[in-house]
This record gives structure tokens, C-alpha cells and sequence, in this order.
């Protein structure tokens, strides 16, 4: 989706402070954190809503909220 900023963000395109990356999930920090630590979690494959979710994007979402120990 050409408009969306974490897209943008996943393709380098908008600036971020990268904290961790792979294949599948890219994290950052938040430019205007509420918290001392504020890491945004993202998955790079585009989805709008929760309700645009598949049966195959259960790993990523999973990963995307255990990535971080």
C-alpha cells in the first residue's frame, strides 16, 4: 500500500532507528515514545486490520508478540 508509513518504514523510504529486523518483522524505536523504552513491533507483509488477518498469517502475528524476551 503505497500509503502507509510502515510500509514506507519497511521500505527505507521514511527514516527509522532500527532496533531488530529479519525476513519477516522489522522493530523501532517510536519517535514520540510514552515510555522510557518504546519499540515498535511491525510485521513487513502489509495488513490493513485485524480483520484482513489469514489462517497463514498466524505465525507472524504470533512472532510479532514474542519476539523480545
Amino acid at each position: 500500500m503505497e500509503d502507509c508509513i510502515f510500509c514506507k518504514i519497511v521500505k527505507r523510504e521514511i527514516p527509522a532507528d532500527i532496533v531488530y529486523e529479519d525476513e519477516e518483522v522489522l522493530a523501532f524505536k517510536d519517535i514520540e515514545p510514552v515510555a522510557p523504552v518504546h519499540i515498535l513491533v511491525i510485521p513487513k507483509k502489509h495488513i490493513t486490520s485485524v480483520i484482513e488477518l489469514k489462517k497463514e498469517d498466524e505465525a507472524l502475528i504470533r512472532k510479532n508478540f514474542c519476539c523480545y524476551k
